[in-house]
């Protein structure tokens, strides 16, 4: 009889696994950059969308501390069994990626999806992660360069804190008051290292572009160019712009030693975080040293998917749309500070549609979206040796090592000698 038994409860266990469709699991291996930013919206996107597709499981590899180690560690693994399935790679170095033929091409799965409007997928936002027409990625983080302000400093200085500077020469001014102020106090905080972005924001925020319209010269050495060194070279001398490094300068910063941070809104969230209660944080448009032409720098990064598996391809678009859809900038405005990439989820009551009436420090970022133009991508493969040639001559000039003239100079000259040639 128990024998019976045994046999027959088998025969039902048979029968009720036959009954529950078999999902085939599978696994995608993800990297991205810059954890302290990434990290916990990561934690956060994955655990949604594995709780919306339990037969796609998300695996994380390493981060990579900056966009420039990320692309670099995607190039070092294209092609071999370390290469993650999807990556999150910054938007200026989409190009290098593309001319490698690394990325797979989203334009056809683009195009099967209909109408991406619908979905928030503008024409604009969809053309931020294009090189020349193919869309190499969907746009996760977008952000732009903000100031941030101590407003009890300022108001020690004798400035209104109400009414933030609203051009260079008054932010220069209002800085040397703060570092007059003694104790430690510094003005300026502007955050040259790293990458070539910062350096955009005053480059571009005075008409001017990194190379010529056909791409065959340096066009970041003209007027536009001076002017934005002479303003950097100016925060320097005038201004109580030390020489720090990107951390120390962020930790005088939250410790309410400096006057003004400029940097990107996606640092937004930590410096809220940083501060506390320390001092009244304040955050304004940073200054254009042309108001009429000036545009700035789109930063952040966009999804990508390497792998050539189809079915993993599949799944990989489905955590793309996923990520970069609605949800995915719903969870990255608040956690980070970066603008919507999303039309959806900037417009909707249901994910960010109130944030910025209950949270005033983020609206900086957003008003500043009309200025937004591509973060610019050097053509060839030397874009990281070029971005380092642009940082390290900034830094001449925050040393006083080299007048502004002397660095811009020698920064046009590298790079010139860095461009493919035809």
């Amino acid at each position: 009889m128990k024998r019976i038994k045994q046999t027959l409860a088998a025969a039902a266990a048979v029968l009720m696994a036959i009954s529950i469709p078999a999902h085939a699991e599978t696994t995608l291996t993800i990297h991205y950059p810059m954890p302290g930013f990434f990290k916990d919206v990561m934690d956060t996107i994955s655990k949604k969308f594995m709780e919306e597709n339990p037969d796609i499981k998300i695996a994380f590899a390493n981060p990579s501390a900056t966009y420039e180690e990320g692309i670099q560690t995607i190039m070092r693994q294209a092609g071999t069994a370390e290469m993650p399935d999807v990556t999150f790679i910054g938007l200026n170095r989409l190009r290098m990626l593309n001319e490698r033929d690394i990325p797979v091409d989203l334009t056809p799965l683009v195009a099967a999806e209909g109408d991406m409007a619908e979905k928030g997928f503008s024409d604009n936002i969809l053309k931020l992660a294009q090189v020349k027409g193919k869309q190499v990625g969907l746009a996760f983080a977008t952000s732009n360069p903000i100031m941030y302000y101590n407003a009890d400093l300022v108001k020690a200085a004798g400035g209104n804190p109400d009414v933030p500077p609203k051009t260079w020469d008054e932010v220069i001014e209002l800085g040397a008051k703060i570092k007059a102020l003694g104790d430690g106090n510094e003005g300026i905080d502007f955050r040259w290292q790293g990458d070539d972005w910062m350096f955009s924001a005053l480059l571009f925020g005075a008409g001017g572009q990194m190379l010529s319209d056909d791409e065959s010269k340096v066009a970041f050495n003209g007027p536009e160019g001076q002017k934005a060194v002479e303003v950097l070279d100016r925060m320097v001398k005038e201004g109580g712009l030390p020489v720090l490094t990107k951390q120390a300068g962020e930790q005088a910063f939250t410790a309410g030693k400096i006057g003004f941070a400029f940097q990107t809104t996606g640092a937004l969230r930590n410096t809220i975080k940083n501060v506390g209660g320390k001092f009244d944080l304040r955050t304004a448009h940073i200054p254009l040293i042309d108001p009429e032409n000036g545009r700035l720098p789109t930063g952040g990064n966009a999804v990508v998917i390497l792998t050539k598996d189809a079915e993993k391809q599949a799944a990989a678009w489905k955590f793309a749309k996923f990520a970069a859809g609605p949800y995915g900038a719903s969870v990255v405005v608040p956690g980070t500070g970066y603008v919507p990439n999303n039309e959806l989820a900037a417009k909707s009551p249901d994910y960010l549609g109130t944030f910025y009436q209950e949270n005033p420090l983020f609206r900086a970022g957003l008003e500043q979206m009309p200025l937004m133009q591509p973060w610019y991508a050097f053509p060839g493969s030397n874009g990281v040796k070029v971005t380092q040639a642009i940082v390290e001559n900034m830094s001449r000039i925050i040393e006083q090592s080299a007048t502004p003239k002397e660095a811009l100079d020698d920064a046009a000259a590298e790079v010139e000698s860095l461009l493919p040639r035809s």
